[in-house]
């Protein structure tokens, strides 16, 4: 089926239930339908066929809501894009994915009858979305109309994570993120709860979650922070008292942040591990007749296979680390035109390399320990190194460069940077800060940069990264 079907389905049996509540204004599913049916009817008079690739470039707003299901209703492949990010990124990401066109101006138009929604198969493309991913630089992972339907049905089929249409949601993540996108907005509508939009900011968010009486709230381990942060002023001990249901994803989630929120709001929040290329969720740490586990990512959701295994793809023993692999029909099929970064994370019987490592106990729950790659995960956003250290490169007096991760008590992780001057060159870490700032999004610009005389080298020339990481 379309996805927008699944997310619209609400409108038939409750029109009048509130679907998206910003800055006061409250749309209704009914009005949802109304108006991504006029924004599929503004597509198709625009010349989009089904295939076609639409980029949404938008802050989180209804009107975003209602053009992404507009473009879904047209048939089209959408490809929500940061809007914060600096030009340079947009086009990149826009040649990459030739977008027939690109919307920015979110505006419903007042007239035209709304087409028929197209019908779309489980395997056609329904989003594109940029992630740094398992395998490089960034890239589009193709997400099909199955794959999210799947997930949806595999969430909603969970005792402890399904939603019921009294939830009320709070959803403060980016949609051009599929933690917001799917998660945060995807899992409210097929449900037909509401959904509270708003971009984050920590007193304001707690407000709000007093105001509309939020029940269900999904967050990086960033924003758990940030609300632990303020004063009691601001957030008063009965601030989520609403919450029935909390989410941590995207990153992990220390175990400090998690009894800090539970000592202190009386919030149980539980870890959950998905990723883009598995359309989302892969697995939850709420397990029935008990609070979630310090440290678990919990088990696998309905329909989901996980395997850990060894550098030969043999399956560990329980207790042992492994590489996760995933298999299911949320799966992704593979990166847009990128047959060979698709190689390398699927296998030819379907399982997703995640190069995450994890360890499972006699039960099968797991527990995160470490990461394959080299990724670097700022508030919940991947950011690849290479994409860095390739801006930083071009920069005319820089010779070499290097970037890791490094703790940060707010983000989870910052990004570092190490550069080797040209001969005779002198840049100051001011200019290089500013070169990055004008080339890519804000949460990937380093926020240390370092001059070195030397980056530390294997034998082989082989750049040493865990030596950067101590230093």
């Amino acid at each position: 089926m379309n996805l927008a079907e699944l997310l619209l389905e609400p409108a038939r049996e409750m029109p009048d239930a509130a679907a998206l509540v910003h800055e006061g204004t409250v749309v209704t599913y009914g009005e949802l339908a109304e108006q991504s049916g006029r924004m599929a009817r503004r597509f198709v008079d625009d010349g989009v066929q089904p295939g076609d690739r639409v980029a949404i470039i938008a802050p989180c707003e209804p009107r975003f809501v209602a053009a992404y299901l507009g473009a879904l209703r047209a048939g089209s492949v959408v490809v929500p894009l940061n809007p914060e990010a600096p030009a340079a990124e947009l086009e990149r990401d826009l040649a990459s994915v030739e977008a027939t066109l690109v919307v920015r101006d979110l505006s419903v138009p007042v007239t035209g009858e709304a087409p028929g929604t197209v019908p779309r198969d489980d395997d056609d493309l329904a989003v594109l979305l940029f992630t740094a991913g398992t395998a490089g630089a960034p890239k589009a992972a193709m997400l099909t109309h199955g794959n999210l339907v799947t997930n949806l049905g595999q969430i909603q089929g969970h005792p402890s994570l399904a939603l019921r249409p009294e939830d009320v949601g709070l959803c403060v993540l980016p949609l051009f993120h599929v933690y917001g996108l799917h998660v945060g907005i995807g899992v409210a509508l097929a449900a037909g709860a509401s959904v509270v939009l708003d971009r984050f900011d920590a007193a304001r968010s707690v407000r709000l979650v007093r105001e509309h009486g939020v029940t269900v709230v999904a967050a990086v381990p960033a924003m758990w922070s940030a609300w632990l942060e303020l004063a009691d002023a601001d957030a008063p001990p009965d601030s989520f008292s609403t919450v029935r249901l909390a989410v941590s994803g995207a990153a992990a989630l220390s175990e400090e942040t998690a009894s800090a929120m539970r000592e202190r709001f009386g919030v149980v929040v539980a870890e959950g591990y998905g990723l883009t290329e598995a359309s989302a969720v892969v697995t939850a740490a709420l397990v029935a007749n008990r609070p979630p586990q310090p440290g678990s990512i919990g088990l696998p959701l309905p329909g989901v296979d996980v395997r850990l295994v060894d550098v030969d793809g043999a399956d560990v023993l329980a207790g042992d680390p492994g590489e996760i692999w995933v298999r299911g029909p949320n799966v992704f099929p593979g990166y847009w035109r990128d047959e060979e970064a698709t190689k390398r994370v699927l296998t030819a019987d379907g399982w997703l390399r995640t190069g995450d490592v994890a360890v499972a106990d006699d039960d099968g729950e797991l527990t995160l320990v470490d990461r394959a790659k080299d990724l670097v995960i700022v508030s919940g956003f991947n950011v690849y190194p290479a994409e860095v250290e390739e801006v930083l490169l071009a920069h005319p007096d820089v010779a070499e460069a290097a970037v890791v991760g490094e703790p940060d008590d707010r983000s989870g992780e910052a990004v570092a940077a190490y550069v080797v001057a040209e001969p005779g060159r002198a840049p100051t870490t001011d200019e290089l800060s500013a070169h990055c700032t004008a080339a890519l999004a804000r949460y990937k610009c380093p926020t240390r940069v370092e001059i070195v005389d030397v980056l530390p080298r294997s034998f082989v020339g082989k750049l040493l990264r865990r030596e950067l990481r101590r230093s």
